[in-house]
């Protein structure tokens, strides 16, 4: 598993909304049975607004999609698999995005 991978969502319920979930976890911490994990949300199902700094608009499998930083969580490791692709072109955007929300700044 690598930092930025995109994985399908598992959840039944949530995927429809929130396809992709991206795995932010740096790989040191590779012994924990959980990743960390930011959703991709819709754009449109958030009326397509995208808060400054803190939910970067993210273009993957050919949609607009926002990083849900307010919506960070963990996910046992064993329901992440097949990763679809990566985000790490947005590195910058996703860290900064973390900054804001644990500092503010």
């Amino acid at each position: 598993m690598a930092q930025f991978d995109v994985y399908p969502n598992p959840s039944k319920t949530s995927k429809a909304h929130y396809p992709y979930l991206v795995d932010i976890q740096n790989s040191l911490l590779s012994d924990l049975a959980t990743r960390i994990v930011i959703p991709l949300g819709k754009r449109s199902a958030f009326g397509g607004k995208a808060m400054q700094g803190l939910t970067p608009e993210i273009s993957f499998a050919d949609q607009e999609l926002l990083l849900l930083t307010p919506q960070i969580s963990s996910i046992p490791e064993k329901h992440l698999k097949n990763p679809v692709g990566s985000l790490s072109h947005f590195r910058e955007q996703i860290v900064g995005a973390l900054d804001l929300a644990v500092t503010g700044i």
